[in-house]
C-alpha cells in the first residue's frame, strides 16, 4: 500500500463505501472519512475496512485533520454527504486544513446554484472545486456509474484518469464520464437527467395502469408485455427493472408490487427542474406533470375519502386488448420522445443564460451506460446532434420526426381511451398536447394578449406589423392612452 493515498472519500454510506471500493478495485488508494454528527454512529471507517475493505488499499482516519495528511498532493477530496448545508459546512471545515492547488469533489445531489457558488468560493481562495453528477444507485457507484463532472476546468485533467476509470462503459468502451463545463454545469445535467428520469418513471407507470385498470390484465401478463418491449425500441434499464418487478412474488405467491402503498417519495431534483424550466421559460410540461404526480400519490387519506363521493367511471372496455396493448407501447415512446426533446430544450437555453458550452450529443452518450435513464433510446439522440449540433428540439430531427409521426395514431388511441374511461395518464396526455402545441402554428395566445391589453395596458404586437412593436388599444372607450410596459418571453 502507498504511504498517501491517491484519492479521499468522505461520506461513507451507500454512495460513498461503492464508490471508494470502485476506486480502489480501479488501483488507487483511496483515503476514508466519515462525519461524526449527532444521530450519527461512530466507528464507521473501522468498520467498512475491516469488513467490505478488508485487505484493500484503504487508509482510515478517524479525525479529519489525519483524513488529510493522508493524501498525496494536490489533493483529491470527494465529498458524498447529503446536499444542502453539510457540503457547505464540510468545505468550511476543510479549507484552513488544504493548500493551493488541492481540489474538492463534490458527489452529491447539489442543487446547480449552490455550485456554482461553491466554485467561486474556493476558486478565491487559489483551490479547484468539482461539481459532478453522479448516477446509477449501489450497483453502479460499484461497478460504473455515468459521471457528469463541471466547475473549475483546470481540476479536470488532475481528475479524468480516476474517475472516467471507475465510470461506466459503453460497448466500444468509451467512457460515460467527460467534462461537462464550467461551475454548475455538471450539477445542472444531472438535475435535468432526474427531471427526465421521473417522466421516463411516471410514463411507465402510466403504461402500468393502462394495462391494469382498463385492459385488467394480471401482474404475469404485464411481465411479458414488458420482457417484449425490452428487446424492441423501448429497451432500457427502466424497463428492464419493471420486467423484474412485475414477476416478483411475496412470501405468500402474489405479486409484491400489488401490496406496496400507492405513495411516491421524491428527494426533490424533479422539483428543481419543473421550477428551472419556469425561471427559463421553457416549457416542461411532462417532468413537472410527473413531480405532481408524486405529490397527487402522497395525497393518500384525501384520494381515499374522496374515492368514496367521487365515483369512478363505470364504463368499461369492450375493444381488442392486444391492438390497444400494441398502441400502448407505440405511446410510451413517442412520449419518450417529447420527455427528452423537453429536456434537451431545456439544456440548450441554460446554456444560453449561464453561457456554458454543452455538447448534447455527449451528454447523451454520458447517460447511455450506468445511470438510471440508460437506454438504446440515447444512442439515437447522439446520432441526432450528430446531424446537427444546432438542433433546437429532438422532434425536428428526421428520425424522431418520423417515429412520433409514426406513433400518432395509436398514442391518440390511448388516450382517448383512457380519458374515456376515466384512467389517469397525466404525463403521457401532457406529452401529447405538447406536441400539438409545438407544431401549431396560431395558439390562442393572441385572444389572451387581448385579455392582457384590455385589463392591464399590457401591448400587444400585431400579425401586420414587426415583431418588437407594440399597441395598446382603448378597449373600452374610457381609458387613457398610457400603456403598462411590454414583456417579451
Amino acid at each position: 500500500m502507498k504511504d498517501k493515498a491517491d484519492i479521499g472519500m468522505i461520506g461513507l454510506a451507500v454512495m460513498g463505501e461503492n464508490l471508494s471500493l470502485n476506486l480502489e478495485s480501479k488501483g488507487y488508494t483511496v483515503a476514508l472519512y466519515n462525519r461524526t454528527v449527532p444521530g450519527l454512529e461512530e466507528g464507521v471507517v473501522t468498520r467498512f475496512i475491516q469488513g467490505r475493505g478488508k485487505g484493500k488499499n484503504f487508509i482510515g482516519s478517524e479525525k479529519i485533520e489525519d483524513f488529510v495528511s493522508s493524501l498525496a498532493t494536490p489533493r483529491k477530496i470527494m465529498m458524498m454527504v447529503k446536499a444542502g448545508k453539510a457540503v457547505d459546512e464540510l468545505i468550511e471545515q476543510l479549507i484552513p486544513l488544504l493548500d493551493p492547488g488541492d481540489i474538492l469533489i463534490d458527489g452529491g445531489n447539489s442543487h446547480f446554484p449552490d455550485t456554482m457558488r461553491r466554485t467561486s468560493h474556493l476558486e478565491s481562495k487559489a483551490m479547484l472545486f468539482i461539481g459532478t453528477g453522479v448516477s446509477g444507485g449501489e450497483q453502479g457507484a460499484l461497478r460504473g456509474p455515468s459521471i457528469m463532472p463541471g466547475g473549475s476546468p483546470a481540476a479536470w485533467p488532475q481528475v479524468k484518469p480516476m474517475l472516467q476509470a471507475i465510470s461506466a462503459k459503453v460497448a466500444d468502451g468509451t467512457p460515460c464520464c467527460d467534462w461537462v463545463g464550467e461551475n454548475g454545469a455538471g450539477h445542472f445535467v444531472k438535475m435535468v437527467h432526474n427531471g427526465i428520469e421521473y417522466g421516463d418513471m411516471q410514463l411507465i407507470c402510466e403504461a402500468y395502469q393502462v394495462m391494469k385498470q382498463l385492459l385488467d390484465i394480471s401482474a404475469a401478463e404485464m411481465h411479458e408485455v414488458f420482457k417484449r418491449w425490452n428487446t424492441g425500441d423501448l429497451n432500457s434499464y427502466l424497463i428492464e427493472i419493471t420486467r423484474d418487478i412485475l414477476a416478483f412474488k411475496d412470501a405468500d405467491g402474489e405479486p409484491l408490487v400489488e401490496k406496496i402503498l400507492d405513495t411516491a417519495g421524491q428527494k426533490g431534483t424533479g422539483k428543481w427542474t419543473s421550477v428551472v424550466s419556469l425561471d427559463l421559460g421553457i416549457p416542461l410540461t411532462l417532468i413537472s406533470e410527473a413531480v405532481y404526480a408524486r405529490c397527487l400519490s402522497a395525497m393518500k387519506d384525501e384520494r381515499m375519502q374522496a374515492s368514496k363521493t367521487l365515483q369512478p367511471s363505470a364504463q368499461r372496455f369492450s375493444g381488442d386488448k392486444q391492438a390497444l396493448l400494441n398502441d400502448l407501447e407505440r405511446a410510451l415512446y413517442a412520449s419518450k420522445i417529447v420527455s427528452y426533446a423537453q429536456g434537451f430544450a431545456l439544456l440548450r437555453e441554460a446554456a444560453k443564460e449561464y453561457k456554458w458550452s454543452l455538447n448534447y450529443g455527449g451528454i447523451a452518450l454520458l447517460w447511455r451506460g450506468g445511470c438510471i435513464i440508460r437506454s438504446a433510446f440515447l444512442s439515437k439522440i447522439k446520432q441526432a446532434f450528430d446531424r446537427d449540433s444546432h438542433l433546437s428540439n429532438l422532434m425536428l430531427d428526421p428520425f424522431f420526426k418520423e417515429r412520433i409521426e409514426r406513433s400518432e395514431p395509436a398514442w391518440r388511441r390511448v388516450v382517448s381511451s383512457a380519458v374515456m374511461h376515466g384512467v389517469w395518464i397525466p404525463a403521457m396526455s401532457s406529452a401529447l398536447c405538447y406536441y400539438d402545441g409545438f407544431r401549431n402554428p396560431r395558439l390562442p395566445a393572441n385572444l389572451l394578449q387581448a385579455q392582457r391589453d384590455y385589463f392591464g395596458a399590457h401591448q400587444y404586437e400585431r400579425t401586420d406589423k414587426p415583431r418588437g412593436q407594440f399597441f395598446h388599444t382603448d378597449w373600452t372607450g374610457q381609458g387613457g392612452e398610457t400603456a403598462s410596459s411590454a414583456y417579451t418571453v
